[in-house]
């Protein structure tokens, strides 16, 4: 019974990511100038490239630059939401003889509005832009990589565009966990449902959003998500119900980011987010912990034994090697790992259903 439940999940997993492999696009693939430098897509609508920045002092010297390389982008703002590390200093020198970049000091948050959130609203209230392109400040952009992103959302006639980054790890640590960002999305949402109204698959990455203006407004801007922790799927939603087209892409080499600094990192950044996914509901979040123990962790453990385990061993590790093809080939040595992602995901769940989560220094319940 349960050998046939896991390999029924597996299947219907590998189903979707064969999908997926073909259909969903990645950021210049397909479009031969699409990540190189050049005039913005739409040189008739001003660009806004929006940043909100707390405590990143050990990543702006690399990430910083790249952003203010971008061609097309009309102004570049880098909002400080309170930085504690220095990062506010280093970025106005890095910033410093720029015409088109300037530093602003955020405000704290009101009561009732997550950090981010309230960053993103200061963001959108400072900019002169038609088009925001909001990007996180641990986003790595390549050459070309803003008129990358503003092709394929042309491309796709979204309103809401936004793009999954490519997953950089900095150790094993990090390594056993990030990458199941990218093997939920391949395998969970087949990409087509993006255009049908299904609320499930009402997704988005806050990682790299680009709206209209007029869009941000119709939504209520990010006030409309001032208390969500995953403002991004929160935003994605409202904007199905108010009618709007999404759109999705994988970053590829055009946009990658490293969001964690080792193991502990990610397990309070991926945790503090994790039970606004599964809607609140403890028990779900237990039920998928144990169960995916189940699907990776035993065939491992069982397969010495029973032969037959070895098939479910085998697609799973299949799925972790073709997930990591199409994010990111120069990870695929990861897919040793696989056994052992569901243990490490354990301790997730477990700051997951915690009262209160902890990120950069604030609380919230």
């Amino acid at each position: 019974m349960i050998f046939r439940a896991v390999l029924g999940f597996l299947l219907a997993k590998l189903a979707t990511l064969l999908a997926n492999l073909a259909w969903f696009p990645v950021l210049g693939r397909g479009h031969p100038d699409a990540g190189r430098p050049g005039p913005a897509v739409h040189p008739a609508e001003r660009v806004s490239l929006l940043i909100p920045m707390r405590n990143e002092a050990g990543r702006l010297a690399r990430f910083l630059p790249a952003a203010l390389a971008q061609a097309g982008v009309a102004e570049l703002i880098v909002l400080d939401d309170g930085s504690t590390d220095g990062s506010a200093a280093l970025a106005g020198s890095l910033l410093a003889d720029t015409p088109h970049a300037r530093l602003v000091a955020g405000t704290a948050p009101p009561a009732g509005w997550v950090g981010k959130n309230w960053a993103c609203q200061q963001l959108a209230d400072q900019a002169s832009g038609e088009l925001l392109v909001f990007c996180d400040a641990d986003v790595l952009l390549a050459p070309g990589a803003v008129r990358a992103v503003l092709a394929e959302r042309a491309r796709q006639r979204a309103d809401l565009f936004s793009v999954f980054p490519r997953q950089l790890t900095g150790g094993l640590g990090d390594a056993l966990l990030t990458p199941l960002i990218d093997d939920v999305l391949l395998c969970f949402l087949p990409f087509g449902l993006l255009s049908v109204d299904v609320p499930a698959a009402a997704t988005a990455n806050g990682s790299l959003l680009a709206l209209h203006r007029q869009t941000c407004s119709a939504l209520g801007g990010f006030s409309s998500v001032r208390a969500e922790l995953v403002e991004d799927v929160a935003l994605a939603r409202a904007a199905r119900r108010a009618g709007c087209k999404l759109g999705l892409a994988l970053g590829g080499n055009l946009v990658q980011t490293q969001m964690y600094s080792g193991y502990s990192e990610a397990v309070r950044g991926l945790g503090r987010g994790l039970l606004a996914v599964t809607g609140g509901a403890r028990w779900r979040l237990v039920a998928a912990a144990g169960w995916h123990l189940v699907v990776y962790t035993l065939p491992f453990l069982a397969a010495g034994r029973r032969r037959r385990w070895l098939l479910p061993l085998g697609l799973g590790l299949a799925e972790r090697l073709l997930v990591a093809l199409k994010c990111h080939p120069r990870a695929a040595w990861q897919t040793v790992l696989t056994p052992l992602y569901p243990l490490a995901f354990v301790p997730v769940a477990g700051q997951a259903m915690r009262r209160r989560q902890y990120w950069k220094g604030r609380s919230y319940p």
